[in-house]
């Protein structure tokens, strides 16, 4: 049975508790840093926290107004090398059709993934399913192709704005 399946909720219901979502991931993100001899330092902390303060992917330039409002003086370049440091753990994904980043709800689980885009509101749900990731590599592999990372982009309407 997919992992869709337990979890039917996607997206984050009106009661959801977003803060104790931040809290989680900055928590797992630290663990898998750590686990990784890699450095978690306060502006990549920081980066990840603006990524995860809503279920909307952002820009590059999103976040960085968001560290300018915090007082950084950062630079393009300094959110890029921050991003590129998170994709590297695993902490966040990079969703091509809109040139922004999502949280990742599976820190550090290889970058499979699939992703169900609201065009309306802007929401994006990570859903995480081993058999979808399955199909994809067995015919990757029968066209001897190794697929070694994969982001499928689903677009389309979340329950809230089909209401």
């Amino acid at each position: 049975m997919s992992q869709a399946k337990h979890n039917p909720a996607a997206f984050p219901a009106h009661s959801h508790d977003h803060d104790h979502c931040i809290e989680q991931a900055l928590s797992e993100a630290a663990s898998v840093c750590t686990g990784n001899g890699a450095r978690l330092t306060t502006l990549r902390r920081r980066v990840l926290e603006i990524v995860w303060q809503s279920h909307k992917p952002l820009g590059a330039y999103s976040i960085l107004e968001t560290l300018r409002q915090d007082g950084r003086s950062a630079a393009p370049p300094t959110v890029y090398r921050a991003l590129e440091f998170l994709l590297e753990q695993g902490l966040v994904h990079r969703i091509a059709s809109l040139n922004a980043f999502a949280g990742c709800t599976r820190p550090g689980h290889g970058g499979q993934g699939q992703f169900l885009i609201c065009h309306a509101c802007g929401f994006a749900a990570e859903l995480n399913d081993a058999e979808v990731s399955a199909v994809v590599a067995r015919r990757a592999l029968a066209h001897g192709f190794r697929a070694e990372h994969h982001t499928i982009e689903i677009t389309g309407t979340c329950p809230s704005c089909q209401g």
